[in-house]
């Protein structure tokens, strides 16, 4: 299992780049306007992905700052906030390239946020969900991008089109 949630860890780095690149050339107005996504904007969406990825990573590493609401705004620039996901998915990929066979297999507990509860599960099956909501949300970007500017500037984010231009799960 690890090497394929080190392919993932490298593949959300990939995608959240793409991502971000298509997000900044929106104009400001275009980048904030509430289109009925879960989380509003394309800013809201990028923030929450931020903020559940640093939830996660703290759960793991037990290292990182604490959020109490799924829908905080991190960083209202959006600057700083594609800088924050550079950070964070480099954070992502050294905790998941540090991870052994035995540490995914453990079982790995925690408490959830918007309905306290203890969870107990293994590692591996929260490391699924984790890479899961992100693929999720990038979704709900790329449908806020082709909104908000055609198709032509949202980029595709296709596993398989990243495992070609890197040759990483081919082989």
């Amino acid at each position: 299992m690890q090497p394929l949630f080190s392919m993932l860890a490298l593949y959300n780095r990939w995608a959240n780049e793409r991502l971000y690149e298509a997000a900044m050339a929106l104009p400001e107005a275009e980048y904030r306007s509430n289109r009925g996504a879960f989380f509003g904007s394309l800013h809201g969406t990028l923030n929450h992905l931020l903020v559940v990825d640093r939830i996660w990573l703290r759960r793991f590493i037990g290292d990182g700052p604490t959020y109490l609401r799924l829908d905080e705004i991190i960083h209202d620039d959006r600057s700083d906030l594609a800088l924050a996901r550079r950070d964070e998915d480099e954070r992502i990929i050294s905790y998941i390239e540090g991870l052994s066979e035995p540490e995914i297999e453990r079982m790995f507990g925690y408490r959830t946020i918007v309905q306290p509860t203890k969870i107990s599960q293994p590692l591996g099956s929260a490391l699924m969900h984790f890479f899961n909501h992100q693929t999720h949300h990038r979704g709900q970007s790329h449908c806020l991008l082709t909104l908000l500017c055609g198709q032509e500037c949202a980029p595709s984010l296709d596993l398989i089109v990243f495992q070609r231009q890197t040759g990483i799960g081919l082989g």
